[in-house]
């Protein structure tokens, strides 16, 4: 969907919206396929109830961006359009062990300023990519942490009241790769109570992690993170590499020889090589096994 009614367009620059025509989402995701659409970057998520209130009046359906890093879109011109908030004005605050800090911040670039501030708990999720945001909805963990045992407040703009509200962290349900915020939710921001450690605890936490995930995964090929969340009693990764699927492609889509739950986009793939890749391994490891995968990153195709 194309927005050219100049009256709409003025609407948008009055909410502080950068409005971005046209953008090909394979430049704003890990994996780097993707079709395109018109972006619309949230400079001031105040007026997050105007703008949608707006796009309702106008027929405009729309999906939320965060940093791209889980994200496999499908090819060709996207319905609606996608929203995104600003990550300029994305910064942390510290309040004794309490950090308040924006969606759109940087996780791992938070994680840094609270190291220096002797805060820690969360090392485990050192080198996962993406925002604060996205790691709170998907509950985002590694090596032993997750985040939704730190949260204290996440503040969030609920589609259904189009209301911000502040959610204390008993309000919210945090479970394997998931959260109970709604799919039209957007966080905005999160205030996380995290464990005083020193600083030097936490860079050699830090270290050991980074290195374990450079010695297991892909990461200087483009990917979208792990494929499928892991079945209970099971890891979805060892599953595909006892079918020795490790190095299978389809087209530009491979499945990485590191670790079998990530797909890599070497050969210039195309959104659908990764969902035939996605559904040929599906459907191996059903059979051989009777287990049937689900997918841990987020799909967008046509239909909202």
């Amino acid at each position: 969907m194309r927005i050219e009614n100049p009256r709409l367009y003025d609407a948008l620059c009055d909410l502080q919206v950068d409005y971005r025509p046209r953008q090909c989402l394979a430049d704003w995701t890990s994996l780097g396929v993707g079709g395109t659409t018109d972006l619309l970057i949230v400079e001031n998520p105040a007026r997050l109830p105007e703008l949608i209130s707006l796009l309702r009046q106008e027929g405009i359906p729309w999906r939320l961006l965060g940093g791209g890093t889980n994200l496999l879109v499908a090819e060709g011109e996207l319905p609606g359009v996608v929203l995104q908030l600003s990550s300029r004005e994305a910064g942390v605050e510290f309040h004794a062990q309490c950090v308040r800090v924006a969606a759109a911040a940087n996780l791992g670039r938070m994680m840094m300023e609270c190291a220096r501030q002797n805060l820690g708990g969360l090392e485990g999720l050192a080198g996962v990519p993406g925002t604060i945001g996205g790691a709170l909805r998907m509950n985002a963990g590694a090596y032993g942490a997750q985040i939704g045992q730190f949260v204290r407040l996440v503040r969030v703009f609920r589609c259904t009241t189009n209301r911000i509200e502040t959610l204390d962290g008993s309000q919210i349900l945090f479970a394997y790769r998931q959260s109970s915020f709604a799919p039209d939710d957007i966080l905005l921001a999160a205030e996380l109570q995290l464990l005083e450690r020193p600083y030097e605890e936490i860079l050699a936490s830090i270290k050991m992690c980074n290195e374990r995930r450079r010695a297991t995964q892909p990461v200087h090929e483009k990917t979208a993170g792990c494929i499928f969340k892991n079945p209970p009693d099971y890891s979805a990764g060892k599953l595909i590499d006892e079918l020795r699927l490790k190095g299978h492609r389809v087209g530009g889509a491979v499945v990485s020889e590191r670790h079998a739950n990530f797909f890599v986009n070497r050969y210039a793939a195309t959104a659908d090589d990764f969902f035939r890749l996605i559904e040929l391994v599906r459907e191996r490891v059903r059979q051989a096994f009777g287990v049937v995968l689900e997918e841990e990153i987020i799909v967008w195709k046509h239909r909202l």
